[in-house]
């Protein structure tokens, strides 16, 4: 076995990538809500984890196409909050960096599955042109063998008993 076919992917568990989805945008949107000078107002704060749980039930559900769109739109969301004063720079600038790694940890499992399901179709199809030739295989009449033609021998008179009938 060649060292590139004991290479296996690795495997990034839905776990991971979901505690840091729920963890890191969470504590991240509600981080501070309780200090003097809101870096977050509650209007703000309330509209932004409505789309945190959109990217994270997305995301649970295996949808990571629908989870990196709501992700865009989490941070058009954040962008917008950040512009008129509801978000600061400093809140804006944390919840931008859980939301690069979300994004990360989304784009490397939807490669995962693309690659997983590319190697599936490639032995799909392999197994479907290995079935096809079996059953062209099968198809096909066994080759007939001719038996050999039978010898030719001295079973009439030949030229050595050409003289015995004659009668001298």
């Amino acid at each position: 076995m060649s060292s590139s076919s004991m290479r296996r992917p690795r495997q990034l568990s839905h776990k991971p990538w979901r505690t840091v989805l729920a963890a890191g945008l969470m504590s991240a949107v509600l981080a501070g809500c309780g200090t003097a000078a809101p870096d977050l107002q509650k209007d703000a704060a309330q509209q932004l984890q409505a789309k945190v749980l959109t990217v994270s039930e997305a995301a649970a559900g295996s949808d990571r196409a629908a989870a990196l769109k709501s992700l865009d739109e989490l941070v058009a969301q954040l962008d917008a909050s950040a512009a008129d004063g509801s978000v600061s720079f400093k809140r804006h600038q944390a919840i931008m960096k859980a939301i690069e790694a979300v994004r990360a940890d989304l784009v490397a499992a939807q490669a995962q599955a693309e690659a997983a399901a590319a190697e599936a179709a490639a032995a799909a199809e392999a197994a479907a042109t290995a079935a096809a030739q079996a059953s062209q295989a099968a198809a096909q009449p066994p080759a007939q063998v001719q038996a050999p033609a039978p010898a030719q021998g001295n079973s009439g008179p030949g030229k050595g008993e050409k003289g015995k009938d004659k009668d001298d």
